[in-house]
């Protein structure tokens, strides 16, 4: 089973997330900052993140500088969700490693979509 590591500031996000990535068979792990993110990932590396940009103590952008930098930290595909919708935050995401980026809210299908444009799922999973 492939895993995911959920990283958002927000109970309800992680939740929700949580119960879409289940239904897509991954096995999931919360976080709620990138400093506990990275803790996780220093540990044993997802398969994925799924990524808040805005959150206390570590934002998404800097924890996915650090977790690149791990031994293994290029293998995880990292999808970012967030707010910031602007075209300078997607380059700067994408540029700085992210795999993918969809916007909040999201639903079942918008992350099935982006998991199997990175190659996390198989395309025809996500129009299940």
């Amino acid at each position: 089973m492939k895993t995911c590591l959920v990283v958002d500031d927000s109970s309800v996000v992680r939740k929700i997330a949580r119960r879409i990535l289940e239904g897509l068979e991954f096995e999931v792990t919360e976080a709620e900052d990138g400093s506990k993110a990275l803790e996780i990932c220093q540990r044993k590396l997802p398969d994925a993140v799924l990524l808040d940009w805005n959150m206390p103590v570590m934002d998404g952008f800097e924890f996915m500088g650090h977790m690149r930098r791990l031994p293994g930290g290029d293998q995880p595909k990292v999808v970012f969700c967030t707010t910031e919708n602007n075209v300078a935050h997607i380059a700067q995401a994408l540029s700085g490693g992210a795999n993918e980026y969809i916007m909040k809210p999201f639903d079942k299908d918008i992350i099935a979509d982006k998991f199997a444009e990175v190659g996390l799922i198989p395309v025809g999973q996500a129009m299940v």
